[in-house]
């Protein structure tokens, strides 16, 4: 049984469909309401069927925020290893994370939109190329994070996405965050998974906190996830106008419910 950790909520904003003012405005609201983190995402064009709506670079905007906001942890879910070098990703990370006072999260993934690497004149690769890409660069990362002067302001948590065999190894090896896409039995296996992954590898899996995307009611929706092992829900919203209803109502259900 991993130890159950503080429940936490947080909104990842879609920089899509939408002005930057509208952006700020609801990063700005959503750290106001509480949000214990907010993220965007790493992609180049809107996702859906209308791909040529307008859309604001990620690594950028965070920039941005971490000026703009005052409380809530910030970054990406996910960044794209294969969009940056990685030792230069490591120092943007850290540089982030000192305009923020220590407040990024570092979301890692092998990336998945094939149109949209070749779009940008990036080589696609096979699935299991992504994720052998996405374990160098996560130990390219760790390496470079070392070195750097100064470092970061504090140990900059990594969150891996992702749920194929070779992908949670990488979690159990190198993340603080582990998240899923998945949910019910799925989600149950998955994280069963990376359990025994973290017992080969000889680290707690207590160290790994759980996040998954959730819609709906919190009451309804939560107790199975919890009992899962997640202990921080994410939700959506999207331009052009961010409607922070849905993190509301998770905040409050946080906030009302017992400690952990």
């Amino acid at each position: 049984m991993i130890p159950r950790r503080r429940t936490r909520v947080a909104v990842q904003l879609a920089p899509q469909h939408a002005t930057y003012p509208a952006i700020r405005e609801a990063a700005t609201a959503a750290d106001e309401l509480g949000a214990d983190a907010i993220f965007n995402w790493d992609h180049f064009f809107p996702l859906g069927k209308v791909r040529e709506g307008p859309h604001f670079e990620c690594w950028t905007t965070l920039g941005a925020w971490a000026e703009s906001t005052r409380r809530a942890e910030i970054g990406a879910l996910v960044s794209c290893v294969a969009y940056r070098n990685p030792d230069l990703l490591a120092d943007m990370a850290r540089t982030v994370d000192h305009v923020s006072g220590g407040r990024l999260i570092l979301g890692l993934g092998a990336g998945f939109r094939e149109w949209e690497y070749t779009r940008y004149g990036y080589e696609f690769g096979t699935p299991a190329e992504r994720v052998r890409d996405l374990g160098d660069a996560l130990h390219r990362i760790e390496r470079r994070f070392a070195v750097l002067n100064p470092p970061p302001v504090r140990k900059i948590p990594m969150l891996v996405a992702g749920g194929g065999p070779r992908t949670l190894r990488l979690a159990a090896r190198y993340a603080d965050i582990w998240h899923t896409f998945a949910a019910g039995d799925e989600l149950g296996a998955k994280a069963e998974l990376l359990d025994r992954h973290c017992a080969e590898l000889g680290r707690d899996p207590g160290e790994i906190e759980r996040s998954a995307f959730v819609s709906g009611d919190p009451h309804e929706v939560a107790p199975d996830h919890l009992a899962r092992g997640v202990t921080f829900f994410v939700v959506i919203a999207s331009g052009p106008d961010y409607d922070l209803d849905e993190l509301a109502r998770w905040i409050a259900w946080r906030d009302a419910s017992p400690p952990r």
